[in-house]
């Protein structure tokens, strides 16, 4: 048996066939440093007779998955943010209370307590902060995606009407 027969014996599920071939285009974009047209996608396609309808449909999956990678990734920007910005103020709380413990008594004492207090609630919150599964994290999601879809779409109201008023 040669080696092309025993290559045409071969048999792929079409997953294993999906990643042979993104193994392939990796290494080919990596050895030519290129990147691919949308005709060149197309050809593509057509060899492997994918239709050129199809292509556009995948094409449009793939770009709202790659929005929503990018709002997600935005969103843990802003809980980063909120996070630090609540350890702050407790570390400055804190911080005035054990001075103010300190002078009034030449010793910690009471403020101790709140210290504790206020230790476990960041803990809570560093947990809530950096929990990325589950389903408080999805209604956290898309609470925050709502409130900044509503925000862009008040902002490009806004700047139609400036636009309509300066012109």
């Amino acid at each position: 048996m040669t080696a092309f027969e025993s290559n045409s014996l071969r048999s792929y599920s079409q997953e294993e066939v999906q990643q042979i071939l993104q193994l392939a285009i990796a290494r080919q974009t990596d050895d030519l440093d290129q990147e691919f047209s949308y005709q060149q996608i197309l050809e593509i396609a057509a060899e492997l007779q994918i239709s050129p309808d199809l292509v556009k449909v995948a094409e449009q999956d793939w770009l709202g998955q790659k929005s929503e990678v990018q709002q997600r990734q935005a969103f843990e920007v802003y809980r980063w943010g909120k996070f630090k910005k609540r350890l702050g103020n407790y570390t400055i709380v804190n911080g005035f209370l054990l001075l103010m413990d300190l002078i009034g008594g030449n010793t910690l004492s009471w403020s101790l307590y709140i210290l504790l207090f206020c230790g476990l609630a960041i803990g809570l919150d560093i947990w809530n902060t950096f929990q990325t599964k589950g389903e408080e994290y999805e209604v956290a999601f898309q609470k925050w995606n709502r409130k900044h879809q509503i925000k862009q779409t008040i902002n490009t109201v806004l700047n139609k009407w400036f636009k309509t008023w300066q012109g």
